[in-house]
């Protein structure tokens, strides 16, 4: 596949300027719709998003259009566990509002006493490379690790030393609970009212993954009635948020609240650009140093040109 110009995140009349070039690669807040692939084709051949995941780009519509659409799983899967790590311990200490409440002079060390994750049951929902990498770590910390992956087998959780469960078993054995899952219509409201019944009393919820994997007004209710102890959210399903349920729950004094910042390191940033445009050149069919291009999402489109 042959490519000569390429367009990065230029944010203003994308859709004539997609006639000019072959190729693009966005981050997370450029929307490649069908109305924009519709603009490039014939000459837009291929979108690389610089991330994990492709929410913002219309895959059904690329495809149609014989684009190819790739993205970079690895890239950012240290940078997000390590987020979702320290957010636990977060929520365990009590650290933002205990370091908050010194910065207004206070000294309330009684009000913020915590618990430790030693001896804690983890749910990770989600056994790919993120939620894997959280699983290795917090298992030094003393935790049991259970997990859920449709995919991963019951060998490939057991090396990372988590004790693969259904759904159902996990539900009431967790403490914490973990997301690492795509946004698909099979985990929309993953963690909803109905799963938050079957918790334990004081259960915590994590997303560093998805905005909408876990239903916020669900978990609103449940930090009010106290059946949720805690919850950390990096995600949201609007962003910046607007809605007064979201902002509800990020104003809430049991939630750590973050902008979408798994993927917010240097050398997370590095590694996604690295790894889009060595993809980019595999593609092009040029180095004998560059072959692969595991990101792909859409192979029928990559068919196209082979």
């Amino acid at each position: 596949m042959l490519f000569g110009h390429l367009f990065t995140d230029i944010l203003i009349c994308y859709n004539q300027i997609l006639q000019n070039f072959d190729a693009a690669i966005v981050r997370s807040d450029t929307k490649i719709t069908a109305e924009v692939l519709a603009a490039g084709a014939g000459s837009l051949k291929v979108v690389g998003r610089a991330g994990a995941g492709v929410d913002n780009i219309d895959v059904a519509a690329a495809t149609s259009h014989n684009v190819v659409v790739l993205n970079t799983p690895g890239g950012n899967s240290i940078s997000a566990c390590e987020l979702t790590c320290i957010l636990i311990g977060a929520m365990a200490r009590h650290v933002v509002p205990a370091g908050q409440s010194m910065k207004e002079g206070r000294w309330d060390r009684k009000l913020y006493s915590g618990s430790e994750l030693y001896g804690k049951t983890l749910a990770v929902l989600g056994l790919g490379r993120i939620g894997r990498e959280v699983a290795i770590r917090m298992k030094t910390w003393g935790m049991r690790v259970i997990g859920y992956d449709p995919i991963t087998t019951e060998a490939e959780a057991k090396a990372a030393g988590i004790e693969k469960m259904s759904l159902e078993e996990i539900w009431p054995l967790a403490d914490y609970i973990t997301v690492h899952t795509p946004l698909i219509p099979a985990t929309r409201n993953l963690i909803c009212a109905e799963t938050l019944e079957k918790c334990k009393q004081g259960v915590k919820v994590v997303n560093v993954a998805r905005g909408g994997i876990i239903d916020e007004r669900a978990v609103l209710d449940a930090l009010n009635s106290g059946k949720c102890a805690g919850a950390a959210f990096d995600v949201f399903p609007e962003e910046p948020p607007k809605s007064e349920v979201t902002k509800a729950l990020i104003n809430h004094p049991k939630v750590v609240a973050t902008p979408h910042l798994g993927a917010s390191t240097s050398e997370a940033q590095v590694r996604v650009a690295v790894e889009v445009a060595e993809q980019f050149i595999a593609l092009n069919g040029t180095s004998s140093k560059y072959t692969t291009y595991l990101g792909v999402i859409n192979k029928e489109a990559l068919a196209h040109y082979q």
